[in-house]
């Protein structure tokens, strides 16, 4: 069998012969009554799923998974939602399964609670209000630009939303604006959470029928501990204080599959580095700033580019928008947009420029701003801010004599 991940790279894998692959296609022609033999297996050591990271932030690498990792994190998300109602909810599917975000949050969950899946096979904004609109699904996990995408289809009002009663929305930072939008189109819940493929996924959220506050990532999930780790101080950081996230629960991964020292490296005393910068306030609710690489360094300033972000996400015009570092001779790296204005909507550069400078410092001003009709994204809807870096670097080496 053979995959093909780019132009350049493949994959080939031969299980022909393989006493420990066994092809679903072959097992269902069996025909035997009696049941199978069960396998006997360490449910702490043991890998249920080798889950590959999405590649956003460099290489994908195998994240080893173990069975109790992949129970833990599934009961735990059972116990968040404790006012579903087991065989009675209805799940909507569309971040998929082969991310473990839709392995958790839909696959598992649903089966734990017996509900049912609604399962669409990618998502198309009409299609996916007409299926809430028919099939009523209860709770409906997804991505931000899922629900962006829905809130600005032009049919949006045409369509009954009122059956969500629970969005937990992860894979992206969930702007402020779109979940107050979207809640007040369903009379649902929207609640943003945090977590990575090498914690089964899910580490934080936010409570969905308790104190919610709105930019945050929420509290950390039951039988998880977590905190802000600085490396000025090589310890725990105070409330307020920026730095590095770090988790450690039942959930988090074995390691990364034949990678001991990427392994060592974010893995210490049972603590996961997430790589992921932020803080903590003094009630236990946590924030994140942005990904450690993604932090811009202009002029000796760091800038998160989740604030900026955060601040033209409320500029009526725009729909989408990611901020990113680029090289700059004066400041090292100066801020550049990346913005997809609402359909039939018109904005720009100065307009977004006098805009930013009323909400933000001037040192975190987008100096750059580039229109485009989309934005990359993974699978799950997270948008891929390196490959946008990357275009600038293949187009800046274009234009070098």
């Amino acid at each position: 069998m053979l995959y093909t991940l780019t132009q350049k790279q493949q994959v080939h894998i031969d299980y022909d012969g393989c006493e420990q692959i066994h092809k679903l296609a072959d097992i269902l022609k069996n025909e035997r009554a009696e049941e199978a033999e069960p396998f006997d297996i360490d449910p702490a050591h043991d890998i249920a799923v080798l889950q590959y990271t999405g590649g956003t932030t460099g290489y994908p690498k195998g994240v080893m998974l173990t069975h109790r990792n992949i129970q833990a994190n599934t009961e735990m998300c059972a116990a968040w939602m404790y006012k579903m109602k087991k065989g009675a909810e209805k799940v909507l599917g569309i971040v998929p399964f082969f991310h473990v975000y839709g392995l958790t949050a839909v696959l598992n969950f649903s089966i734990m609670q017996g509900c049912e899946m609604i399962l669409l096979p990618k998502f198309n904004p009409l299609d996916t209000l007409k299926t809430i609109d028919r099939l009523k699904p209860t709770v409906f996990p997804g991505a931000p630009t899922i629900y962006i995408g829905l809130l600005h289809h032009p049919e949006l009002n045409k369509y009954d939303l009122s059956s969500i009663e629970n969005c937990p929305s992860g894979s992206a930072a969930l702007p402020v604006e779109v979940k107050q939008k979207f809640e007040k189109v369903t009379g649902g819940k929207l609640v943003e959470g945090y977590g990575l493929s090498e914690a089964s996924p899910v580490t934080h959220s936010n409570f969905i029928w308790g104190k919610n506050k709105p930019g945050s990532i929420g509290c950390p999930w039951p039988n998880t501990d977590a905190g802000i780790y600085s490396e000025e101080k090589g310890g725990l950081a105070e409330p307020y204080e920026h730095g590095e996230l770090i988790v450690k629960g039942p959930q988090v991964m074995k390691g990364y599959w034949n990678k001991q020292e990427e392994t060592a490296r974010v893995i210490r005393d049972g603590w996961l580095f997430t790589g992921d910068m932020g803080y903590m306030d003094e009630e236990g609710f946590f924030y994140i700033a942005d990904r450690k690489k993604d932090i811009i360094i202009a002029g000796g300033y760091n800038i998160y580019p989740r604030e900026v972000e955060e601040a033209l996400y409320e500029h009526e015009a725009v729909q989408e928008i990611v901020v990113a570092g680029v090289p700059d001779s004066y400041r090292g790296e100066t801020v550049k947009a990346f913005i997809v204005l609402k359909k039939g909507a018109e904005a720009d550069a100065d307009e977004l420029d006098a805009f930013a400078r009323e909400r933000l410092a001037p040192y975190k001003v987008p100096k750059l701003y580039k229109f485009r009709k989309e934005l990359p994204k993974t699978a799950v809807g997270k948008i891929l801010r390196r490959r946008l870096v990357e275009e600038e670097d293949a187009s800046r080496e274009n234009k070098v004599p």
